[in-house]
């Protein structure tokens, strides 16, 4: 299960190198034309950067991507006879694949188990509650001893999916969100502050719900989650508000790399 279009093991490595940092998208773009010119292993080793490059332009750092590629070609018809290994181990050594693209690899085209941790996979399970990793590599143990080995590729992708089309980085669906019940960052939002009504922001650019005082600026403070927060220069406290909308100025960690 992937948004990436690909038709053997190869072309899904190849797809799963150029997605680094980039959308599933845009990547679905540009491989058809890459595939065409470029449709195994032997052509991508009989080419330079430069003629890779312009098939890949629009993807994330292309000149990064163009050079693994064509290192990829070689690597892997001087060491595995132009197949594409099928252990995490060996994937992860090819040229431009990490950890995450190395299971990404085993699990999609050798059905391997293994539990791929992205940005997206990361933000939603600590924002779910499902984990409490501070690391990547924290976030993959806790989850692969969350769930049995037969369903981790199934709630890899379950993850991101949620996270592409729901729980976004910046603007997360928690209102029409199937498991906004059972989702510690949703309570957590809940818990915040209503918005207040009737502020004035000629009279400054927050307001302190505790000592009902106007500022501009506030004190910065670190709070027990180790993330900043905004408190009154007046008496101290972070129930500060946004006087253009109401809103808290509060925050609470989303998670978002």
């Amino acid at each position: 299960m992937t948004e990436l279009q690909y038709t053997n093991p190869y072309e899904l490595l190849v797809a799963v190198l150029l997605s680094a940092q980039c959308t599933d998208a845009r990547v679905n773009l540009v491989t058809p034309a890459l595939f065409t010119r470029f449709p195994d292993p032997h052509a991508l080793s009989c080419v330079t950067t430069a003629e890779i490059l312009p098939y890949i332009q629009s993807v994330t750092f292309p000149n990064n991507k163009a050079a693994h590629l064509a290192k990829l070609g070689h690597v892997l018809m001087e060491k595995h006879g132009g197949s594409i290994p099928q252990s995490v181990e060996e994937i992860e050594k090819l040229p431009g694949c990490g950890h995450k693209t190395a299971e990404v690899v085993a699990s999609v085209a050798f059905g391997i188990p293994a539990f791929p941790v992205d940005t997206h996979v990361f933000r939603v399970s600590n924002r779910i509650g499902l984990v409490s990793g501070k690391t990547v590599k924290e976030v993959e143990v806790q989850l692969k001893a969350l769930f049995p080995k037969s369903e981790w590729s199934e709630g890899h992708h379950l993850l991101i999916l949620h996270g592409r089309y729901t729980c976004k980085a910046q603007n997360p669906q928690c209102t029409s969100c199937v498991l906004a019940t059972c989702c510690a960052y949703k309570a957590q939002m809940d818990m915040l502050p209503a918005t207040v009504v009737g502020l004035k922001p000629r009279l400054g650019a927050y307001y302190c719900a505790d000592c009902h005082q106007y500022c501009n600026q506030f004190i910065a403070i670190t709070d027990e989650n180790g993330l900043e927060q905004g408190s009154c220069p007046q008496c101290g406290s972070v129930h500060l508000h946004h006087t253009k909308t109401g809103k808290t100025a509060m925050k609470i960690r989303d998670f978002r790399v």
